[in-house]
């Protein structure tokens, strides 16, 4: 379990000296006791208040964190569990509010066990109003970035923990829909903390709590830098190698152990780089590198194949960055290396005809310029899905093909050894890539 800061003592430990300003509360006033007249609830604040000094279960407010303003909201677990009341939808609703006015990004400390009871559905209903602010300020075009504290549960992790399009969390934090009075009995503990989610592909980096002010102050920087509607230019290629004089050659190239992959290509092209992990949806493919980044200043973000078939994940978790991209008006790069899409029964249980043509349908949709470079393998739609229609670069050791050679040779009853002879009648090398017209150009070293 992670040491418990207070919400101020949180705000204190992530934001610049002396930067932090308290938003004023929001007027309005509670009946005795309460909406539901519940026997003692004022009694329990203020005993609340005594031990925090809080009046409320969140403090809000602007600070500066490496130097770049941004909109906070963090959480007091010591008053009430941290529960979420109207009160604190009124405080939570004027917060976003005053970030969508000033065109701040949102950074959410949560600590909270879910909804007051002394409340009932009234304060149930303050998470249809913390949904309808996280959507307006989608809308808006402004990120939001959750710190999960310990513990983020219930309504506070449904809402602003999970609906954030940057998710962190400290080290052993409880983190699940489920609190731990509540849970299963013979469910599994490890599915309930930071570590658990992170693997289950809903949080994108678990950060030591030493950590977390450079990687969010990274993260308002890549947010905050300079946008313009020109296209990412493609980044150079990291072999050395002349363009492959057969088919069989780009087989062969593109398949050679030592070949640059992905990891040395975006290490080669970023000044900064900020991983985003998993696919929201219970899966992780360590195959797909997607995040955000600066290069020469300006963001970009990125979504890469690693050499590896590609997982329903995979697809998923690219098609989530590109969409965010595309909202926060940040241009895309994409790396296309995969031998074809994942076609195991674990891929297809997972939906990977869905996934795939999710990502088709991001990158149809989106409005930012897309560029892509073929840095190896080009595995039939299973690349394709990645690879940017009109702005598609190769380098000398790849290759693109509507299915693999030995494959289109089996399909046509060919013997294996006449796998080299269909690789040169499909047309895949670079050269030929760029004949077609389906790349723009073979980029050199």
């Amino acid at each position: 379990m992670t040491t418990r800061l207070s919400a101020r003592a949180a705000i204190a430990a992530l934001v610049d000296p002396d930067s932090f300003a308290e938003l004023p509360a929001p007027p309005g006033e509670s009946p005795t006791d309460g909406p539901l007249g519940w026997a003692g609830y004022d009694a329990s604040r203020a005993r609340a208040t005594a031990r925090t000094g809080e009046q409320e279960s969140v403090v809000t407010g602007t600070a500066r964190i490496g130097g770049h303003e941004a909109a906070l909201i963090s959480f007091e677990f010591g008053f009430l569990g941290g529960s979420l009341g109207r009160r604190t939808g009124d405080r939570l609703e004027a917060a976003y509010g005053h970030a969508r006015e000033h065109g701040l990004p949102l950074v959410s400390l949560i600590a909270t066990g879910g909804s007051r009871m002394q409340e009932g559905m009234l304060a149930l209903a303050q998470l249809q109003r913390v949904a309808a602010q996280c959507v307006r300020t989608r809308a808006a075009g402004l990120p939001q970035i959750a710190v999960l504290r310990d513990p983020t549960t219930g309504g506070g992790w449904a809402t602003l923990g999970a609906g954030a399009d940057v998710v962190l969390a400290l080290p052993g934090a409880q983190v699940g829909f489920a609190g731990s009075r509540v849970r299963p009995a013979d469910a599994d503990p490890a599915a309930y903390t930071a570590e658990g989610q992170y693997a289950a592909g809903h949080v994108d980096a678990v950060v030591p709590p030493a950590e977390l002010p450079a990687v969010l102050a990274d993260w308002l920087r890549v947010l905050a830098a300079p946008r313009t509607a020109d296209a990412v230019a493609p980044p150079a290629a990291l072999a050395d190698v002349a363009p492959p004089a057969t088919g069989w050659d780009a087989v062969l190239q593109a398949r050679h152990p030592a070949r640059p992959r992905a990891e040395a290509y975006l290490e080669a092209h970023f000044d900064l780089r900020l991983p985003l992990s998993g696919d929201r949806a219970g899966g992780v493919d360590p195959g797909m590198l997607c995040g955000f980044g600066l290069r020469d200043g300006r963001a970009v973000a990125y979504a890469a194949q690693c050499g590896t078939a590609t997982r329903p994940a995979g697809y998923r978790t690219a098609a989530r960055v590109v969409r965010l991209a595309d909202r926060l008006g940040i241009p895309v790069l994409t790396l296309v290396d995969t031998p074809g899409a994942a076609n195991d029964a674990a891929a297809e249980h997972a939906g990977a005809g869905a996934a795939i043509a999710d990502t088709f349908a991001a990158l149809a949709a989106a409005t930012v310029p897309v560029t892509t470079l073929l840095i190896g393998e080009g595995g039939s739609g299973g690349a394709l899905a990645l690879a940017a229609p009109g702005n598609t670069w190769v380098t000398p050791d790849s290759y693109f093909s509507v299915i693999a050679p030995e494959l289109a040779a089996a399909i046509l009853k060919r013997p294996a050894d006449r796998a080299p002879e269909t690789a040169e009648q499909l047309r895949i090398r670079p050269q030929d890539l760029v004949a077609l017209g389906v790349a723009r150009g073979v980029v050199g070293p």
